[in-house]
């Protein structure tokens, strides 16, 4: 890619200010279309820098339990590939500058068609892609047409991608590395910060790339300690445990679901905005 996508102004705007980018996942249409949207809206305010859009999908493999409950409601809620395209478009109305990452599975996009999804996504306003299950091997299916027409693809390192590997995830990964910092699916565990650190120094070798780190971060203080080390943090199960928590009984959103969302996100940023004074 030779054109500058939003994510590489985004990180560029960040670096200069030397801080880390706070990187906020929300699921698509959870727990319904309207609060979900309402949410999106909410989040650059509340000091999300980029966002990741869930697209829900039946069997979310690389998911932890909280994730996957919210895939469920969206998808019980009626949430649609079209619709989240839907929410990207209305999203752009507002916010032209806050780069959107949809991140999933390719079966929906595959269903979609490649060639509609891709005109669509550009349409709405999307600047990136993560498709968890589509490893470097399967790149002419998605990855090359997502670059050829100005769509960041980000590629998913983890602890077992090792030197020999490295270089194939890297090959046509373009906005920036989404580093995985624990073994196993989403918001399970905690990262070990020792680990973590020798493994951005060591992706560093290979590529010029920003690297976020994510799964297992939940609060500011670990939002905190990875910002000292990464150029990202990414905060997914704990975002959507913030929507879950502000429903009742019967899975409707409340009053208080947005804030509750936003509130969370509020404190999030505080953490990842004080790492770089507190290291410098």
């Amino acid at each position: 890619m030779t054109t500058a996508t939003r994510i590489d102004a985004r990180f560029e705007a960040l670096k200069a200010e030397g801080r880390a980018a706070l990187v906020t996942f929300m699921t698509a249409g959870d727990p319904d279309y309207d609060t979900s949207l309402e949410v999106l809206k909410s989040l650059p305010g509340a000091g999300a820098d980029m966002i990741e859009i869930g697209m829900p999908f039946t069997d979310p493999m690389a998911d932890g339990p909280a994730i996957q409950a919210s895939s469920q409601r969206a998808l019980k809620g009626g949430q649609t590939l079209r619709k989240t395209l839907r929410m990207v478009r209305s999203f752009r109305e507002g916010d032209p500058d806050t780069p959107i990452v949809l991140m999933g599975y390719y079966n929906p996009i595959y269903i979609y068609g490649v060639d509609r999804f891709l005109e669509d996504a550009i349409a709405a306003g999307v600047d990136g892609l993560i498709v968890v299950d589509l490893p470097p091997e399967e790149d002419q299916e998605l990855c090359i047409p997502a670059l050829s027409r100005g769509v960041n693809f980000i590629r998913l390192a983890t602890p077992t991608t090792d030197d020999k590997r490295l270089p194939a995830v890297l090959a046509n990964t373009s906005g920036f590395v989404y580093y995985v910092s624990v073994l196993g699916i989403t918001g399970t565990r905690a990262p070990d910060l020792t680990a973590v650190k020798a493994s951005l120094d060591r992706i560093r070798r290979h590529t010029h790339l920003p690297i976020a780190v994510g799964f297992g971060v939940k609060t500011p203080e670990q939002a905190a300690a990875i910002a000292a080390y990464a150029d990202g943090v990414v905060v997914g199960s704990a975002v959507v445990e913030a929507v879950r928590s502000g429903l009742d009984e019967s899975g409707v959103a409340g009053p208080g679901t947005v804030a509750a969302v936003r509130d969370l996100v509020s404190k999030l940023a505080e953490g990842v905005r004080g790492a770089r004074v507190s290291a410098a």
